[in-house]
């Protein structure tokens, strides 16, 4: 190797010194000074936060969507389930054949209802898991 200078491209200086590099492997400064490194990290970031983190990030580059996705659909089994048996004492002590209604017809509508709320957090989920995907392909 001889003594002018490194080759081109390489990110070390005449004397030996690694100098900062920018996330596109280049060198970070320039004869006019140091340049900015270019755009934040994508959606993300480096560390991944916690629920509250996630939650209460009002820069937006965590997601709080796969951590709240599994409490959701709970909440929404549970009330769902109560309002069922609401309606089915409410039948009961009403009339009857209400109860048996509400007995037949609310468990069909419970298990609609929750076929949606699934159908609606996995459309979360998938939209979340594409726009990490990309963002690793940008990175």
């Amino acid at each position: 190797m001889s003594n002018y200078g490194p080759p081109p491209g390489s990110p070390q200086d005449p004397y030996g010194q690694q100098q900062p590099q920018n996330p596109y492997g280049q060198p970070a400064s320039s004869p006019y000074g140091q340049q900015p490194y270019g755009a934040p990290p994508a959606y993300g970031g480096e560390t991944e936060k916690g629920f509250w983190g996630s939650l209460f990030d009002f820069s937006f580059t965590h997601f709080a969507t796969p951590k709240i996705v599994k409490l959701t659909y709970i909440i929404a089994t549970v009330l769902l389930v109560l309002m069922w048996l609401a309606y089915i004492a409410i039948g009961f002590s009403a009339n009857g054949g209400l109860g048996v209604a509400a007995l037949i017809g609310g468990g069909i509508a419970v298990l609609l209802y929750l076929c949606f709320t699934r159908l609606a957090l996995e459309f979360f989920l998938s939209v979340n898991q594409i726009r990490s995907d990309v963002s690793k392909r940008l990175k």
